[in-house]
């Protein structure tokens, strides 16, 4: 076989970097996309946060979209430029739309006339910046007073158990052999409040280390922390936890000694809800052991929870829905991100034909930031697209709540929008609605639906919530199994399997019928 070169045109999707920039930023969370910008402007000299989102003639943009209450007044149109067009889905390749040279943000051309006012055109040889302009920023040990006396330094506690309890041990009187033995229970203790490992084990691991140690010193010392706060610590087990603070309520409590001997010797039927075995054995009645349950319900099962290190992360909601005059209106969240523009300043010099590297080092700069801007925009409109044909879809839920939901997978919104699925699938990911009912994410309007006898469908989120109404309404004497649930939703024409109702309820945390029986 002879070698020979042959010419061949042809035709491929190719993934530019400014397409992944877009497809990048479509997909960042709220957070991470300040990160994002906060990289662009500490690395990019032509980027500058500006007052308001305007375009290249000066104008406001607005990023609003209306909606009739009962009838959606306009479906979310194509006419607004995305960087991200329907994708292939054989090739897994998105394909944008490339921008022109007067997409920016901010005008070239821009009079620098207040630049001169203010800054001079040279500084004296032997004049420094800070000569002549004095920083904002303080430094020095003022700045370090600031910090202290500023309320965003003045943080929670970050105390842990284990430091609430030394703290405790260092004011009460120990022997050096039991303060040994206190530390070491203390380390022991998780963050729950209770021992990890039992006692027995404690005394064989300071046996090695401390001689003529005896089983009931190791105990002596446990008792002793055990009336440490928070009440109930290092408890070996929650028996003994209840036990343990309900020792240290008042003799004069109503029902104390039942509930003594309930945690202490029937953990277990109360565990399993056995009321009438524990009646016949305690030989009380039904309202005696209904005041029992409720003292030890008062109780805390973990009482190293109250000083957990508070990891709350808040979520900040990408759109707002509201309803104005009877529409639904839709609008970006303004305070997500600052407002960012080309500066007017270094944009002036790259008109310069010259070819020396710092023209050259602007010119890039400027192009990069043009993206950026393109980019952000983009995620804008395709953010605020994909929100509007969610609320048009759903806004049975925003009039009537969960169990107005309707069945909606992420074709029926690619449809609409004219995108590709895995477009949508970008978008929705990590982004929050705040609409009247609560702050959900975008994905949480997308359900499975299952047919109804009347030829129509209901959304597996609907049934969530009629799950959770009857079983709120129940009897919590006669509890409903899975299998009358299923039985009550049959009756209402919506045909579910007991397994997949048990799947529902597990999901939203609720227990079997057993374990949501109670005491009337």
């Amino acid at each position: 076989m002879k070698q020979s070169l042959q010419l061949r045109m042809g035709q491929s999707l190719t993934m530019t970097p400014q397409l992944q920039q877009a497809i990048r930023l479509l997909q960042l969370s709220t957070l991470d996309l300040q990160n994002e910008i906060q990289e662009a402007l500490d690395s990019n000299p032509m980027l500058e946060v500006g007052d308001e989102n305007t375009d290249k003639d000066g104008n406001t943009i607005e990023e609003t979209a209306v909606f009739e209450n009962s009838q959606s007044d306009a479906a979310p149109t194509n006419d607004s430029p995305s960087s991200i067009d329907k994708q292939n889905s054989d090739s897994q390749t998105t394909t944008a739309d490339q921008p022109s040279e007067s997409s920016t943000t901010a005008d070239d051309s821009t009079s620098t006339e207040e630049w001169s006012q203010e800054i001079p055109e040279d500084l004296p040889v032997d004049t420094s910046w800070d000569d002549v302009y004095q920083s904002t920023t303080p430094v020095g040990p003022a700045s370090n007073e600031d910090d202290e006396n500023s309320f965003e330094s003045r943080r929670g506690s970050t105390e842990t158990l284990q430091d609430h309890l030394l703290w405790q041990l260092n004011l009460t009187p120990f022997s050096n052999q039991d303060r040994v033995i206190a530390m070491t229970i203390i380390d022991d203790i998780e963050p729950s409040g209770l021992l990890s490992s039992p006692v027995q084990e404690i005394y064989e691991g300071l046996a090695r280390q401390i001689d003529d140690i005896e089983l009931d010193e190791v105990e002596a010392v446990l008792h002793r922390i055990q009336q440490f706060d928070p009440p109930g610590v290092a408890a070996q087990d929650l028996s003994d936890c209840l036990h343990i603070q309900l020792s240290q309520l008042s003799l004069e409590t109503p029902h104390l000694v039942v509930a003594k001997v309930i945690v202490k010797e029937h953990i277990l039927l109360l565990g399993s809800k056995d009321y009438k075995t524990l009646m016949r054995k305690l030989k009380i009645n039904e309202a005696e052991l209904r005041e029992a349950i409720q003292l030890i319900q008062t109780m805390n099962p973990r009482p190293g929870d109250d000083l957990a290190i508070d990891t709350t992360e808040y979520v900040v909601p990408d759109i707002f829905v509201s309803k104005r005059e009877n529409r639904w209106v839709v609008e970006l969240n303004p305070d997500i991100a600052p407002k960012l523009r080309i500066n007017s300043g270094y944009a002036s010099m790259v008109k310069r034909a010259d070819t020396s590297n710092d023209n050259t080092y602007l010119k890039n700069n400027l192009q990069e930031a043009r993206w950026f801007l393109k980019s952000l925009q983009s995620r804008n409109e395709t953010l605020l697209k994909v929100g509007s044909a969610i609320v048009d879809k759903q806004q049975g839920f925003l009039d009537f709540g969960e169990e107005a939901m309707k069945p909606l997978v992420l074709h029926d919104i690619a449809e609409v929008v004219d995108m590709h699925e895995s477009t949508i699938s970008r978008v929705t990911t990590n982004k929050y609605m705040h609409t009247p009912q609560g702050i959900f994410e975008l994905k949480y309007f997308f359900s499975s639906h299952v047919s109804t006898d009347g030829g129509g469908e209901c959304s597996s989120t609907a049934i969530r919530a009629i799950i959770k109404k009857l079983i709120a309404a129940e009897n919590t004497r006669k509890p409903l199994s899975d299998s009358k649930i299923t039985a009550l939703l049959a009756d209402q024409g919506i045909q579910v399997a007991r397994r997949t109702i048990a799947k529902y309820r597990e999901a939203m945390h609720i227990p079997p019928s057993n374990e949501r029986k109670q005491l009337v």
